[in-house]
């Protein structure tokens, strides 16, 4: 069985307090959907994938790593007629910026609060990432990493 490893990140707006989504029409790879940033990690690792994938993704280059934040999805899915164990690895990433620059994957993004935010994610596994990055966000609102730029 072939394994897929990739690493992405729920990206959080100190100054408007909102969550970033990106949009992707369906194509021959993928079905439409509303998500996070995420991609293969290739020679680098988790955190440099995450950061070269929202560099590429949204073009934002003022990000933060919240600390003690690092979830995990498994799933499987076929590809070509071969099973395939996917794991993505998620973080919870800070930023002030608010201008996004998509890359020719995406082609639309959203900054929402929680509660829009989950109602447009497409998947489930995406929405209880979500859940769980905000639940930690407000458990954790007062730690000095959050907006100390």
């Amino acid at each position: 069985m072939i394994t897929e490893k990739s690493a992405g990140a729920i990206i959080y707006n100190l100054k408007n307090k909102k969550f970033l989504l990106l949009f992707r029409k369906a194509n021959e790879k993928y079905k439409e959907s509303w998500d996070f940033p995420r991609g293969l990690v290739e020679e680098e690792d988790e955190k440099s994938t995450v950061e070269r994938e929202i560099l590429e993704e949204t073009g934002i280059e003022v990000m933060k790593f919240i600390p003690k934040f690092r979830e995990i999805i498994s799933f499987f899915y076929r590809k070509d007629n071969e099973l395939i164990k996917k794991e993505i690895i998620y973080y919870l990433i800070e930023t002030i910026e608010e201008k996004v620059e998509l890359s020719h994957e995406h082609n639309d993004f959203k900054w929402l609060e929680f509660e829009e935010a989950i109602k447009l994610l497409t998947h489930k596994s995406s929405k209880d990432i979500l859940k769980k990055a905000d639940e930690f966000l407000k458990e954790n609102s007062k730690q000095k990493t959050l907006g100390d730029y």
